[in-house]
């Protein structure tokens, strides 16, 4: 039974350390069941993503969706950022690692913003609760001195919008999180 634990950091968000089983043919991993998750919903697309070392995603986040991230190849830092206003956890940040070393799954809950940095070249899978919608796919500034993240990159390769996206402090109204939200 793997490791499933709250964060200590941000209000819904759960961490996952799966058991593994291998011999000499190699390894298998169980890396998400929903079950795992309080008050999650059923995860209805799947998505990929390939990074070089020294890219940086987000800091990303959604009013109304939820997403697992594993990363099976290569290492990110995981950058958690709660928004939720008026939420016991409200201006928290959280970092970790997850790797095709340490197998390590993550749960993110609506109204969380959050980003990875590519340490390594990684392959990245995310599970996600809702289908794409461009309209709850929001941003905030990946170097926000509020938020005060630590993304372990020198010189980040990035997207424009990644790069122009506003300080929290500046997040247009209807644009914030509120507490309660669905997590």
């Amino acid at each position: 039974m793997p490791k499933v634990t709250a964060s200590d950091k941000i209000d819904g968000v759960w961490i996952v350390e799966p058991t593994l089983h291998g011999d000499q043919r190699g390894l298998f991993i169980e890396t998400y069941r929903r079950e795992w998750f309080p008050n999650g919903r059923e995860m209805i697309q799947g998505n990929r993503s390939n990074k070089q070392a020294g890219a940086l995603v987000g800091l990303h986040y959604h009013m109304h969706q939820s997403d697992y991230w594993y990363t099976p190849v290569g290492t990110i830092r995981v950058v958690l950022h709660d928004l939720r206003e008026g939420g016991p956890t409200d201006g928290a940040t959280q970092t970790l690692e997850i790797s095709g070393e340490n197998h390590v799954g993550v749960y993110i809950p609506p109204g969380v913003a959050h980003g990875f940095s590519a340490l390594t070249d990684v392959v990245m899978t995310y599970l996600v609760d809702g289908y794409y919608n461009p309209a709850d796919e929001l941003g905030v500034a990946w170097n926000d001195p509020v938020i005060g993240a630590d993304w372990g990159v020198a010189d980040p390769i990035m997207s424009e919008r990644d790069r122009t996206n506003p300080m929290r402090a500046d997040l247009p109204a209807g644009r914030r999180p509120y507490w309660p939200m669905r997590t």
